[in-house]
């Protein structure tokens, strides 16, 4: 026996206790993953001649998710690491606590910029291209004309022509005033080019059927109590048949499942975007869906907005013997609005959200992934590069393929496991005394030879 088996020893336990330590230490670090010392056997021949230590092993395990209610935090559920640029150089990391800097770059505590996919010229995330650094630009979304209205609506089809009406006074197109009757009516806000709320009224009356005189003029058309059909011109009621003009009582002659829509904007009504609304004997909708309605410069938004010309959908509307009522209105108008943050979505998609309850992506995170994670090689900063023993790295998006997802305002512990590394250590402390009690004893064995006469 020999004093270098022995001291082989102590120095194999002393590095097992250094990387012992050195997960301790970091077993609050965000992103910090565990190593473990392994050890190998040494030989000269057929005689031991201890122990040395032949790789130190890195822990690729996920860490748990730990909330913090951080926007800016997040973690990567599953496998991959996220992507960041450092000095020119791409380095790797678990650790998703990120700061945005004054000119939108996405960066960690050491300065590394996050990298991913960027965005076409429409503004839509180009996934497959070449990962670059991330930005997020603070300017301020602009404001955004109404084009499409949806509403869903029932229609009392209890209501009778003329009966229970409403009335509001409009002002007319070409000056003037005039009153519009109605059962029912729904008011919605649209947005013009400028980002200025305008406010939408649609009156909606039951359908008065007409008369169509020699001369082309259209007359509201009345029955008597015998069920004979007559038109009030302005002034009389006239007989259809005869055109003589009758008294006596008459009630208006109704257009089966059918009702007129008048449309009203900032109290300004033009009877151009009129239209009909029908529907089957079901009660479903039966005209088209469709109607395009459209204000000029002669409206409330004068020459300096856009003209606002938007479709307003009725899909899905009913005539049904229940009290009229609006169940869904949408429309994709807004006003300008300032950024006041991002969130991360699952697939890496970085939202900018505005003062306007608008939101719009930056671009994509890009994840990386190895063969041999454990093959990467630590930086410090809990983070590594590349190597010809991690393999090449694989690249994509955030829950696709192999790629884990990213869970927004959280972050991935240390998978350090305490319990575990407080036993090793009292196994490696142990090897270390029994090394040193192999020496102590050497050295008694050595005096002893020494003091024989």
């Amino acid at each position: 026996m020999s004093f270098s088996q022995a001291l082989s020893g102590l120095n194999a336990a002393s590095s097992s206790l250094g990387t012992l330590g050195n997960n301790i230490a970091n077993s609050q670090t965000v992103g910090f993953k565990g190593a473990s010392t392994q050890f190998a056997d040494v030989f000269a021949g057929s005689v031991g001649l201890g122990t040395r230590v032949s790789a130190t092993v890195q822990n690729f395990n996920e860490g748990n998710l730990e909330s913090t209610n951080r926007n800016l935090d997040l973690a990567i559920s599953g496998q991959g690491f996220l992507r960041y640029e450092q000095g020119g150089e791409i380095v790797y990391s678990r650790n998703g606590q990120l700061s945005l800097t004054p000119d939108g770059t996405l960066v960690n505590a050491q300065g590394a910029q996050l990298m991913g996919y960027g965005l076409n010229a429409a503004g839509d995330v180009q996934v497959g291209g070449q990962p670059q650094v991330l930005n997020v630009p603070a300017d301020e979304m602009p404001a955004n004309a109404t084009q499409n209205v949806g509403t869903t609506i029932n229609l009392d089809s209890r209501e009778n022509v003329g009966e229970g009406l409403s009335t509001t006074q409009v002002n007319a197109a070409g000056g003037g005033t005039e009153e519009l009757s109605y059962h029912y009516s729904n008011n919605f806000t649209t947005y013009d080019s400028l980002g200025n709320p305008r406010n939408v009224t649609v009156y909606y009356e039951k359908a008065q059927d007409t008369h169509v005189d020699g001369a082309g003029d259209e007359y509201p058309l009345f029955e008597d109590e015998n069920g004979d059909q007559f038109y009030f011109d302005g002034a009389d009621y006239r007989d259809v048949a005869t055109e003589t003009v009758a008294t006596g009582n008459f009630s208006p002659v109704a257009i089966p499942n059918a009702w007129n829509a008048k449309v009203v904007m900032d109290g300004y009504y033009d009877d151009a975007n009129d239209f009909e609304v029908a529907f089957n004997n079901n009660g479903t909708l039966a005209s088209a869906p469709q109607q395009d309605i459209n204000f000029g410069p002669d409206s409330p938004l004068g020459n300096d907005p856009e003209p606002l010309n938007f479709e307003l959908n009725l899909a899905g509307s009913t005539q049904f013997g229940n009290d009229s009522t609006t169940s869904a209105l949408t429309q994709d108008g807004y006003t300008s609005g300032a950024l006041v943050g991002i969130t991360f979505e699952d697939n890496g998609t970085i939202m900018m959200n505005y003062a306007n309850e608008q939101s719009r992506p930056a671009g994509q995170i890009a994840l990386a992934y190895f063969r041999n994670p454990e093959g990467l090689q630590p930086n410090g900063d809990n983070s590594w590069t590349s190597t010809n023993a991690s393999g090449q790295e694989l690249v994509g998006a955030p829950g696709t393929g192999i790629f884990g997802s990213i869970e927004s305002g959280v972050v991935e512990q240390s998978n350090v496991d305490m319990a575990k590394q407080l036993v090793d250590m009292i196994v490696s402390q142990r090897a270390y005394q029994a090394n040193s009690q192999t020496i102590k004893t050497q050295d008694e064995i050595l005096q002893t030879a020494i003091n024989l006469r």
